[in-house]
């Protein structure tokens, strides 16, 4: 495999795992079918761009350059304004509503912006049911993601 498809499958492991050394990136680039060694793993990082970012973990994990904590979070409430139109605390779930066709968009914002109380997303057509991680009530979660919702409404 050359070094392309390589750098392309690193860029794809960091957006999924959070690693955070670089024997991880390569044990990772293993499990895919690789065969790298750490100073390739090195030349690839350094090329790409990577940086450390910190993940809801509080650990510091790889991430593609210009990608930070701050920077997620602001997309994720700059998409929560301009695409939630409803959120509703379901059990264990928030469940947010969009015009038709933009639930995709928005739970890709939130999946992108890595935020600690939230384990995931599932999206239909308009609606997205958003999953609290353990320890996260859904009601504070709706709460805080309805807050940025009406931030600058008055």
């Amino acid at each position: 495999m050359n070094r392309r498809e390589r750098q392309s499958a690193i860029l794809e492991l960091v957006r999924e795992r959070a690693l955070s050394t670089q024997a991880e990136v390569a044990s990772a680039l293993k499990e895919t079918g690789f065969e790298v060694v750490q100073t390739t793993v090195s030349r690839d990082i350094a090329d790409l761009g990577l940086v450390k970012v910190r993940a809801p973990s509080g650990r510091l994990v790889y991430a593609s350059p210009g990608t930070t904590d701050g920077d997620r979070m602001h997309a994720l409430w700059a998409a929560m304004r301009r695409y939630v139109i409803g959120a509703e605390a379901a059990g264990t779930l928030v469940v947010l509503t969009t015009p038709s066709g933009y639930a995709n968009a928005l739970a890709q914002a939130i999946d992108e912006a890595s935020h600690p109380g939230i384990a995931g997303t599932v999206a239909g057509d308009n609606t997205i049911f958003v999953a609290a991680r353990d320890g996260f009530s859904a009601t504070a979660l709706r709460d805080e993601l309805n807050g940025h919702v009406l931030q600058g409404v008055a």
